[in-house]
């Protein structure tokens, strides 16, 4: 074990006590107040884990957005799916949708505020498609908000620096799994030295503002608000948290400096998403939640290759009622790739209409390429794959879990015709449930987006039990 890793208990235990009082009353009143939507552009569709009855869109047009904005709802995601896309590209896209919010802004009359949501691991293109997009807001922000904590996933920032829990342990997040990834990967684990890693050295460290956990259990949103108040020009602020109490500390604060005029623009974890738009947490969904009338085979589409998600394919296999299909990654880089999904969509096909759960996943071997860049378009391949294969299922399933950020979003999109679904609310903790709306292929399809880095070896197979035996 790595000598800098950490007991989660001993370090939490470390930490003045948390604030005493339940905030989230107060600050869905300052939410109503404000009237201000929460628009969260959502890097990939797993930063839905937190919020319930909120929609979610796949499309950007002018008019999608005027009608989200003109709705009761306090809330709406964008999925932008830009962590798979390459750098200029995600800029260019953020660029688009921001000039698109402001005209729908125009038209609707109704002021937004926007959460750029990305991974609780660090990974995305920061600060690049943040930037753009202030830029397109064409609106001077006195600070970007960096906000990582993810209780859900163990994902906490305690003293600037960022962990994720292995087990009981927390890991500094620049020795984990995730900072080594081909194309977003990283050393720091202060946020501080991370920014300044991810800037290319255009920001210091000491440059870097923060709100300390002392300033939260201590101070209060009061104190909060008053570090928020002396940020200006832009500045990048890390925020500390260790627990949902933290987090509404910190919003009642930024709520406060809000009212009196301070902008801010938030690049944050799932976990704000909630408590900024002032949403209760509801209990994790059951089977009584869903409609599994459609169907007799439920689908398992895993595109995910990080070490948690092997471990979740592995012991999924081991079940009886579990029909397996690799899907070879080295066949989809080949010329003629689209002969293999063909094969396996048919052979998929015949165990769902059979009754049998089906799990289609992605050898684990990680093909890489020589740059990041290539690495991407290796993955769009993979996904192509993914997708294709969905496409040629004539079948409706029972349900489709389908397993990592990239691939649950374009299976969404081009395998499922998904333009807006709803947010049901969290299969397990950390794991959104959609369900898809009427222009899809499957209207009403019970939709699990896991994302590749939550749960352990059980989860995947938990979720499975749940939609098919009426467990949990």
């Amino acid at each position: 074990m790595d000598r800098t890793w950490v007991s989660r208990q001993d370090l939490l235990a470390s930490l003045p006590p948390e604030w005493p009082v339940d905030l989230l009353p107060e600050i869905r009143e300052l939410v109503c107040a404000s009237q201000r939507k929460v628009v969260v552009l959502d890097d990939d569709p797993t930063g839905t884990q937190t919020v319930s009855n909120i929609p979610v869109l796949t499309e950007w047009s002018v008019e999608a957005l005027r009608a989200e904005l003109e709705s009761e709802l306090p809330a709406f995601y964008i999925l932008t799916n830009s962590r798979s896309l390459p750098r200029t590209e995600a800029a260019a896209l953020n660029t688009i949708i921001g000039h698109n919010l402001l005209e729908a802004k125009r038209r609707a009359g109704r002021e937004f505020v926007v959460i750029s949501r990305s991974d609780s691991t660090l990974r995305g293109h920061f600060p690049d498609e943040v930037a753009a997009l202030a830029q397109a807001l064409q609106q001077e922000f006195d600070a970007w908000l960096l906000i990582p904590f993810f209780l859900e996933g163990g994902r906490y920032t305690v003293h600037d620096v960022h962990y994720v829990a292995e087990g009981e342990q927390l890991v500094p997040a620049g020795e984990t799994e995730f900072a080594r990834d081909v194309v977003f990967g990283y050393h720091a684990s202060n946020l501080r030295e991370w920014v300044a890693e991810k800037t290319r050295g255009n920001l210091r460290a000491s440059e870097v503002a923060s709100i300390s956990i002392e300033d939260v259990r201590l101070g209060g949103p009061e104190r909060v608000a008053e570090r928020l108040k002396a940020l200006r020009d832009g500045k990048i602020c890390i925020v500390n948290a260790a627990s949902a109490r933290d987090l509404q500390v910190f919003v009642l604060g930024l709520l406060r400096a809000e009212a009196l005029g301070k902008r801010f623009l938030y690049r944050t974890a799932a976990s704000f998403v909630q408590v900024r738009a002032g949403l209760e947490p509801r209990p994790l969904l059951n089977r009584a939640d869903f409609d599994l009338s459609h169907g007799r085979g439920g689908l398992v589409v895993v595109g995910s290759h990080v070490p948690r998600t092997t471990a979740q394919i592995q012991t999924l296999m081991t079940q009886p009622d579990i029909c397996s299909l690799e899907v070879a990654v080295e066949a989809l880089l080949d010329a003629h790739w689209q002969q293999e999904t063909e094969r396996l969509a048919q052979q998929a096909e015949r165990w769902l209409a059979s009754g049998c759960n089906v799990m289609v996943y992605t050898s684990r071997h990680l093909v890489t390429g020589e740059n990041a860049e290539h690495s991407l378009n290796i993955g769009k391949r993979v996904s192509e794959g993914l997708v294709s294969i969905v496409r040629g299922i004539a079948t409706r399933p029972r349900y489709l879990v389908a397993k990592g950020g990239i691939t649950s979003s374009d299976v969404a999109m081009y395998g499922l015709g998904v333009k807006r679904a709803i947010v049901m609310g969290q299969i397990l903790p950390g794991v959104p449930v959609w369900q898809l709306g009427p222009e899809s292929r499957f209207p009403g399809l019970v939709y699990v987006v896991f994302p590749g880095n939550v749960g352990d070896a059980q989860s995947l197979l938990q979720v499975v039990q749940i939609l098919s035996n009426g467990e949990g």
